[in-house]
């Protein structure tokens, strides 16, 4: 016989198969209980002790809770690795409810709606992404929930997808076709939760509002099926999603993720941390959303002259005007993160605390827009001319909320005095019912004579008068009813106190429920500002980075660079390295320039490892990005072309998302360079061909660069160790050789860090394993096999055959092996590195060594 399912297991069930491939929240009193597969899987992920329901049964349920004033970080540690979290709310009250409480889904979280308060995280973004297709193309739609922004564009290629994904860092894609086993890897290799399409059941005016600007088909398609997701998932008002902005990639300076990762933009290559990347040297904002703004303008700066021209103006303003930017910066450090305090409002999660912090942003405004206009520069009269200060909402708010409400908006003690007379007379019911309790019980102890009588109230039980038990003879039980009893006391209650405390708990209740409405009204009232708000913290960010940048400017020396669109000569004096010269300390770092006139497109570097070669190679592509976002530059002065893309192949290392070895990843990223670069472009290629054979690297190496000459034509910084390259220049008309100096001083090599014109006469690579410490006996060795090598590198038979027996010559054979060890150790001896008393030892070992040969 089947095992009767009780009816809080069937409604469990019922709502679980709703959402099959989401841990379900159900809530239980103070608890969010987990039950089954959800509750063995949940306690083993948040670490909860896993227990049973209905333990006499056949079958016990296995069940996990967690506290519900707690659940955020549950929900939140579950995301964050990946799956969804469906929160199943009591819909009414448990006293009030006629059999089972009704429950239901009020939220579905998921790894791209997540909404994270931790401050650790306020200048992220978190990005959910849909996507759709047809025979034309893709379309690809991102939005961040916590603002409202949302993009879309269109793509034509899979790899073009899969850059877009892995440049915003999206956590889940939305996509309902079917997809092949490989992409289905790329997406679980990336960390992209997959989330499956929703079809809304009636119109939704967000939809029209949201999309109205957008023409492209594919791009509206996108759009929707985004917005039916976030609809269907959250369950709530999303009057703050903003018009979603179509964009083309072309319509910045377009660089791949891979470029993003090898120039450090965002954070180190080496640690995964924003320390040493771009962005942490530039990121000194005072606000998250000036922040945010940063980084999606390092992500993508412009390619049009007259907006980066634009920026450069506020900068330059902010530059000359130093006591204007110190106050604004100031300023600045009181305004809290608009943007997010506005998507909280409208998805009806703000406590009055975060609605004062949108007071206290907008208190700041107004000092803001008297510092720009009192300035004696245009620019900034006319950027305080366009910002609305929105003093209706400070108001509103400030008259309206207490100074220090609680963080809870159902327990009262939000709404001002004055706000409310039916309010006001139910706290005035409360204050006199509590003066009345007082009064009793001093009336009560001269009554009774019971000098320690006290009247008390806990939830259980409401207000009582409590008696020590020395004082019981004393109770008038003709009046006092027992109603509990202590260890040391009794509690008894009153036919008046029971009057009284019903008259003062309604008023309580009436009043805490008066004070939530009145919450909610205002919170509703600040939804119509919403708008306004999106734009004045648009405005408010884009002057908190531009500050930034002007405040970079003088601290480190920066310059204003200048364009030019009608040659593609660039022209860089004395040019630095952004971070290398900041997390320099003790030496100064040297600057160099970057002069490639119209006729010059390639820049072959030659010159030792660690001599500065990928330094300067950065540090071009570096000043280009910082330069196309309007921010000032590392230079004494610049020209520059505006360039179209950025394309790098730097460092080594596998492609583990999609399986490439590092020889592999390497020819495709030369690949992709060489078939969408155009004469606009900026190309740098670190050590192409050193991933296979000497000669096959070299020939590859050799003719990228003149498909590079002749058939693309863009700016491009060659670096590497094959010198037979330097050859080239003369036949190249546009190719140049400039390489690393370096000396060398009593047998040790000095780096020069500047680069001079021609080829570098060696690569010194010996001389650079010395300085990172290789065993001496190794450093002798590959000194003898190089002049080995270089005594036949005119024959190439000579040169197979010299591999055959790198390590001597048919003469040294006449020795032994323990003679030519000696021999060859003499041969490369460093005198220099040694004292005397060293050389002694070394002539007595090879003394023994002969010695015991014989």
């Amino acid at each position: 016989m089947a095992e009767k399912i009780t009816p809080m297991m069937e409604q469990y069930y019922k709502i679980k198969q709703q959402y099959p491939d989401a841990f379900l929240f159900y809530r239980v009193g103070d608890f969010y209980e987990l039950f089954e597969d959800d509750a063995v899987k949940g306690a083993k992920l948040l670490e909860l002790t896993l227990t049973h329901r209905s333990n006499k049964s056949a079958k016990p349920i296995p069940m996990a809770g967690v506290p519900h004033l707690a659940v955020d970080s549950y929900i939140n540690t579950l995301v964050d690795k990946g799956y969804k979290v469906a929160i199943c709310e009591q819909l009414e009250d448990p006293k009030k409810a006629q059999g089972m409480v009704k429950r239901g889904i009020i939220q579905l979280v998921t790894p791209g709606t997540v909404i994270n308060d931790n401050p650790d995280q306020a200048k992220e973004s978190n990005y959910l992404t849909s996507l759709c297709s047809n025979s034309q193309g893709w379309g690809l739609t991102y939005c961040d929930l916590s603002t409202g922004e949302s993009y879309a564009t269109h793509l034509t290629s899979w790899e073009m997808i899969v850059n877009e994904l892995l440049s915003l860092q999206t956590r889940e894609l939305v996509y309902g076709e079917t997809l092949t086993s490989d992409k289905q890897i790329f997406l679980k290799k990336a960390g992209i939760t997959l989330s499956q399409p929703v079809k809304l059941s009636k119109e939704h005016a967000e939809v029209s509002y949201v999309t109205q600007q957008l023409h492209n088909q594919l791009e509206i398609a996108a759009t929707k099926q985004l917005l039916a997701y976030l609809l269907a998932t959250q369950k709530r008002s999303l009057a703050h999603l903003q018009v979603t902005q179509s964009y083309e990639p072309n319509q910045y300076l377009q660089m791949s993720h891979i470029v993003q990762t090898n120039l450090e933009l965002i954070k180190s290559a080496k640690t995964g941390k924003k320390m040493g990347s771009l962005f942490w040297l530039l990121d000194k904002t005072s606000t998250a959303m000036g922040g945010r703004l940063l980084k999606s303008w390092i992500e993508r700066p412009l390619i049009s002259l007259s907006e980066i021209k634009s920026r450069q103006l506020v900068v330059t303003a902010l530059f000359d005007d130093y006591f204007s930017r110190e106050k604004i910066i100031k300023q600045l450090q009181g305004v809290y993160d608009l943007e997010r305090l506005t998507g909280r409002v409208a998805l009806g999660s703000a406590n009055a605390r975060e609605l004062l912090q949108l007071a206290d942003s907008l208190a700041v405004v107004p000092e803001i827009i008297n510092i720009l206009a009192n300035s004696k520069n245009e620019v900034l009269n006319d950027f305080a001319q366009k910002i609305d200060p929105l003093k209706g909402i400070h108001d509103l708010i400030v008259k309206t909320i207490v100074e220090n409400p609680p963080l809870s908006t159902k327990e009262g003690g939000i709404i001002k005095a004055g706000v409310s007379s039916q309010l006001d007379r139910y706290r005035d019911a409360m204050m006199n019912g509590k003066k009345w309790l007082a009064d009793m019980a001093n009336s009560e102890r001269e009554k009774t004579g019971i000098n320690n009588l006290r009247v008390g109230y806990n939830k259980v039980f409401g207000y009582y008068i409590e008696v020590t038990n020395s004082y019981k003879d004393k109770v008038p039980l003709d009046r006092y009813m027992r109603k509990q009893t202590l260890t040391n006391a009794e509690r008894y209650i009153t036919v008046e106190l029971k009057e009284h405390e019903a008259l003062i708990l309604e008023a309580q209740d009436y009043s805490t429920d008066l004070e939530y409405e009145l919450f909610t009204n205002l919170r509703e009232d600040i939804k119509k500002y919403i708008p306004a708000l999106q734009k004045l913290a648009k405005q408010l960010s884009s002057l908190d980075v531009l500050s930034t940048f002007s405040l970079l400017s003088e601290q480190n020396n920066y310059v204003c660079p200048q364009f030019s669109q009608d040659s593609s000569a660039i022209n860089i004096v004395n040019g630095r390295h952004p971070v290398v010269e900041k997390v320099m300390s003790d030496e100064e770092y040297i600057p160099n320039d970057v002069k490639m006139d119209e006729q010059t497109n390639i820049f072959l570097i030659t010159g030792p490892n660690m001599s500065g070669k990928s330094t300067y190679m950065r540090q071009l592509a570096l000043i280009i990005i910082m330069a196309q976002m309007g921010c000032f530059i590392p230079a004494d002065s610049a020209v520059l072309p505006i360039f179209d893309k950025i394309f790098t192949r730097i460092g080594a290392g596998d492609d583990l998302i999609s399986g490439k070895s590092t020889f592999m990843v390497e020819m495709s990223e030369a690949n992709i360079a060489l078939k969408n670069a155009t004469k606009r472009s900026l190309i740098l290629f670190d050590e192409i061909g050193r991933g296979t054979a000497t000669y096959d690297g070299m020939a590859l190496a050799g003719a990228i660069i003149k498909y590079l000459h002749d058939k693309v034509g863009a700016k491009t910084l060659f670096a590497t160790h094959y010198h037979e390259l330097t050859d080239l220049d003369q036949e190249l008309a546009h190719f140049k050789n400039i390489h690393v100096g370096a000396t060398q001083e009593n047998g040790h090599l000095i780096f020069l860090h500047k680069i001079l014109p021609g080829a570098a006469d060696q690569s010194y690579g010996i001389h650079v394993a010395q300085l990172a410490g290789l065993p001496t006996k190794v450093l002798r060795e590959a000194t003898h096999m190089l002049k080995q090598l270089e005594k036949h590198s005119d024959n190439q038979a000579a040169f197979s055959d010299e591999q055959l027996d790198l390590f001597g010559s048919s003469d040294q054979h006449k020795m032994s092996d323990e003679e030519q060890d000696v021999l060859t150790q003499i041969k490369n001896l460093y005198l220099n590195e040694i004292t005397p008393l060293q050389v002694m030892q070394l002539v007595a070992n090879w003394q023994d060594e002969l010695k015991n040969k014989e």
